[in-house]
């Protein structure tokens, strides 16, 4: 994978989090200045597969409030008009406000990781993730000073990554470059044939694990499947284990 200058997590206690008061679905929702057109564009000249999930309108306005993020920007018109996007068929899941084949709203996802309670003021989002147990986050502050930009957790070495990306550019990013350079060496000779039947609230957990010396040939691993949330919870834990 693409190496970036790494950074250390800041560790929060739910005391760091701010309460703001929270506006009113009619307020989020915009229709004459949505983003959702911008995305829909995108997607129509994507080179990689992009599959848009349907969506249940009222599961999108609770998922639109709890996040409270206005459907102006491409964020808050993908939760509201889709139950998220999968791209290179579920290798990256995109989230939105869920559906039958990603079942995890973003804010749903979020609760107990980014944020306590909703309307609370994030540190970071959790946005989407791919089928390694690779995590893309948007940074609200606790992870730099690069304000609005896209992260990502790797697993092959536990390193918060900036990619120097906004949302918008994470979009174009997943739609249209090339994933085979960025994912490099992590893709097995029959992972397309693994992904497709891969739901896409799980992941591939490899032992060797990614991020040993040992787990760099993936082709040697061993893999089986987990769920996203013991996948994330492993992650920061071996963090933790190794002193980071």
């Amino acid at each position: 994978m693409k190496k970036f200058t790494f950074i250390i997590l800041v560790i929060f206690s739910q005391t760091i989090f701010s309460q703001k008061k929270m506006r009113p679905i009619e307020e989020l929702i915009n229709e004459s200045d949505s983003g959702w057109p911008l995305v829909t564009e995108l997607a129509k000249s994507a080179k990689n597969k992009v599959e848009i999930l349907s969506v249940d309108k009222q599961k999108a306005k609770d998922a639109l409030f709890k996040t409270q993020v206005t459907t102006r920007s491409p964020m808050g018109s993908i939760i509201f008009e889709t139950g998220g996007i999968l791209i290179d068929n579920g290798w990256i899941r995109i989230l939105g406000s869920g559906s039958a084949k990603l079942n995890r709203s973003l804010p749903e996802w979020n609760l107990g990781k980014s944020f306590m309670e909703f309307g609370q003021t994030s540190p970071f989002l959790l946005v989407a993730d791919d089928a390694i147990g690779g995590f893309f986050i948007l940074n609200g502050g606790g992870l730099g000073n690069d304000f609005g930009k896209i992260y990502y957790f790797a697993p092959d070495s536990l390193e918060f990554e900036p990619l120097d990306i906004t949302y918008t550019e994470f979009l174009i990013f997943c739609f249209n470059n090339d994933l085979d350079e960025f994912y490099n060496d992590f893709r097995w000779k029959t992972y397309k044939e693994d992904v497709a039947k891969l739901n896409c609230d799980k992941v591939f957990n490899f032992f060797p694990y990614l991020w040993t010396k040992e787990g760099k040939d993936i082709e040697k691993s061993s893999k089986k499947v987990v769920t996203i949330e013991e996948q994330y919870n492993l992650n920061l834990e071996f963090r933790k284990q190794l002193g980071f």
